[in-house]
């Protein structure tokens, strides 16, 4: 099992005979950052899954769809509120013949498609988290589900938003997943931690790694000096880059 850490959300899982693409953008679509990440050429033999979570500019990129006309065996699994209607694909030069690709998803289904399962989440800001499992690997990708606490954004907010981040992780408390794709925020400053430390404590994962770090990954140290249990610590990956590899 090989995972490379492309940019910010972005992740590539290979498996022995399935590609899963997570969150996948082009580095260049927002505005302040310039990220790095690129996608290798991949198998073209093999069942390819490109999902996308939400419709934030740093998750979903509608020119993903090109992947088609590479991978013919790849299929889209987007989140409804990414939803492109025929004619606006129409107007942005793809084939009638791509719609039936894509799958769009809601919040708390389950799906098939293909060789793998899904199941969906709740989004504590926009679309899904997706939990997938293919080739019997169990993996959990948060998209921008997380306990988001805002200094100034006052309790009523803050403490709804921890109420349904902890309502989400109550569904999967008891699976076990051999990967986990989580945020780990600095915008939240001394509040960073509670939604990456909650799942730390609270679900069972072989394999952690943060994300949605805007390219500040001081954050996983920081969080890792906070306990000295050497199994906990074990299970967080060090991301020092992008395009990073993993091989498990």
């Amino acid at each position: 099992m090989k995972v490379t850490f492309l940019h910010h959300s972005s992740f590539l899982v290979e498996l022995d005979y399935t590609i899963l693409l997570f969150d996948y953008f082009d580095g260049s679509r927002v505005n302040g950052f310039h990220f790095t990440g690129t996608l290798p050429q991949l198998d073209t033999d093999k069942d390819f899954y490109v999902f996308a979570s939400h419709k934030h500019q740093d998750h979903f990129d509608m020119d993903n769809l090109k992947l088609a006309g590479q991978y013919p065996n790849v299929r889209f699994i987007f989140s409804k509120d990414c939803k492109m209607s025929g004619s606006f694909l129409k107007k942005h030069g793809y084939q009638d013949n791509i719609r039936s690709q894509i799958t769009y998803v809601s919040s708390d289904k389950k799906y098939e498609e293909g060789n793998i399962q899904i199941r969906t989440l709740a989004s504590t800001d926009a679309g899904v988290a997706f939990c997938v499992c293919a080739e019997e690997k169990h993996i959990y990708h948060a998209g921008d589900l997380n306990w988001w606490y805002w200094e100034g954004a006052g309790d009523l907010v803050n403490g709804r938003m921890e109420r349904d981040f902890k309502r989400e992780m109550r569904k999967i408390q008891n699976e076990h997943f051999h990967l986990a794709f989580v945020p780990l925020d600095p915008r939240q400053e001394k509040d960073a931690f509670k939604g990456f430390g909650y799942f730390m404590h609270n679900i069972d994962a072989d394999h952690v790694f943060p994300m949605h770090m805007w390219q500040d990954y001081s954050l996983i140290e920081a969080f890792k000096k906070r306990t000295d249990n050497d199994y906990f610590l074990s299970r967080i990956m060090d991301i020092t880059k992008e395009n990073e590899i993993f091989t498990f």
